[in-house]
């Protein structure tokens, strides 16, 4: 378990400790919902919690496996439905450092995609992830 505390601090800003750590971030509206976007909204946080889970999740593979993923990099572009207002798509693009034999790659693309943040989105949002290796072009 781990527990978050979460205080609306006035202007569409909240402020959220990681209790455990004691690390706080802000949030902030985005423009487009009334909010001056000064900082990740909301909904940014899903999307960064997908990305960072699926580099993390990679980065365990890499432990196990004897790799090394050191400058992976993972881009989540979020889309938001307007009525309801959700999120409607987080299109993400791994690009890997290096290239890998086939069974590892499918291994390691099968791991991310299965990320727990990814398991945990509800079945509506669309979540494409290509992946992007050396020499190898682009994998769905």
């Amino acid at each position: 378990m781990v527990q978050i505390e979460t205080e609306y601090v006035g202007d569409l800003q909240c402020t959220a400790a990681h209790v455990p750590s004691g690390i706080t971030l802000t949030t902030d509206a985005p423009e487009d919902n009334r909010g001056e976007g000064r900082s990740f909204s909301p909904t940014d946080l899903v999307a960064t919690a997908l990305g960072t889970c699926i580099a993390t999740i990679l980065g365990i593979q890499a432990e196990t496996h004897g790799l090394d993923l050191e400058g992976t990099t993972v881009s989540v572009r979020k889309e938001m439905a307007s009525n309801p207002r959700r999120i409607d798509a987080l299109r993400t693009e791994v690009t890997m450092p290096v290239a890998l034999a086939p069974p590892i790659r499918t291994r390691l693309e099968r791991a991310a995609r299965h990320c727990p943040v990814d398991e945990s989105l509800h079945a509506d949002i669309d979540v494409p992830i290509v992946f992007h290796w050396p020499g190898g072009g682009a994998a769905q």
